[in-house]
């Protein structure tokens, strides 16, 4: 199985690596052919766009940044769906809107080409470390017969139902992370006017009940000042504002996920941080 993949920042960098590691031929492309070095380098074939990827592949994974990104990747004039084969299979695992996705799976169908959306948790540690977390939107049979390719990138694979309900599950989980950001940074801005030890700090909150991946892994990180991105701040503000667009479809109010969008409105827009990581949120704090 021939493997097509677009988008190699850092977390593509890391599943493209993994999935040369587990054996698969895999073809790129990347808007800035530089930063496809590294992988080109362990093994990756360049492809000069994302018609080309396609039509050399049976299976095209993308994760680029913004859902029009998403767009123009898929039905640009040198897109995907321009390029793809009856019985190809693409992935989108970009954090997009739903409708976006179930748009790439109606308009796939109708070219005889199989599409899902499977959005990915982890940041760069978990895809680096080949344990990031799929959750995949839409037909099962499609889902069994790729399950092997995110199994060699992911450690926790799972279909949720339909096009979009990938979408829409990654959606919950940014809210999820939005609360543990918040509450990790005012944690050590507390801890530290209270003159704690904050390595201490992260360290016996992290074997209690405020246990979390982001206190894990980013807490650490902040007490070195760094900020390098595991996930850059512009993307989860993306995504925040997607999930509210989405809950505001639904009819739904989520007010402490709309405060932790100000935040990073603060942090992106308004101080010009949006390459940091989301960590990088503590420096609205100095």
């Amino acid at each position: 199985m021939k493997i097509g993949f677009i988008g190699t920042g850092v977390m593509g960098t890391g599943m493209i690596n993994n999935l040369l590691k587990n054996n698969y031929e895999v073809n790129v492309f990347n808007r800035t052919k530089a930063h496809a070095d590294t992988v080109i380098k362990n093994g990756a074939n360049w492809n000069d766009s994302p018609k080309s990827v396609a039509g050399n592949s049976d299976v095209v994974i993308t994760i680029v940044g913004f859902p029009n990104d998403v767009e123009q990747v898929y039905f640009g004039d040198d897109g995907l769906l321009a390029g793809a084969s009856k019985g190809e299979i693409l992935i989108d695992s970009t954090t997009s809107k739903p409708k976006i996705d179930e748009k790439i799976y109606n308009e796939s169908k109708k070219l005889g080409v199989e599409a899902l959306d499977a959005p990915v948790s982890g940041g760069d540690v978990g895809a680096q470390n080949g344990n990031l977390t799929f959750m995949v939107g839409g037909d099962q049979a499609i889902f069994n017969k790729v399950k092997p390719v995110l199994n060699s990138m992911g450690s926790n694979v799972q279909i949720f139902g339909s096009a979009g309900k990938g979408q829409h599950t990654k959606m919950a989980n940014q809210i999820m992370i939005a609360g543990n950001m918040t509450g990790l940074t005012e944690m050590l801005d507390y801890g530290k006017h209270a003159d704690l030890d904050l390595s201490s700090l992260i360290k016996i909150v992290s074997q209690g009940g405020g246990d979390n991946w982001s206190l894990e892994n980013y807490g650490p990180r902040v007490l070195k000042d760094d900020f390098k991105p595991g996930f850059a701040a512009k993307h989860f503000l993306k995504d925040l504002r997607i999930a509210l667009e989405c809950a505001n479809e639904m009819h739904i109010d989520l007010p402490a996920t709309k405060l932790a969008k100000q935040l990073y409105e603060k942090m992106v827009d308004q101080m010009d941080l949006g390459s940091d990581g989301t960590q990088g949120l503590i420096k609205l704090y100095k």
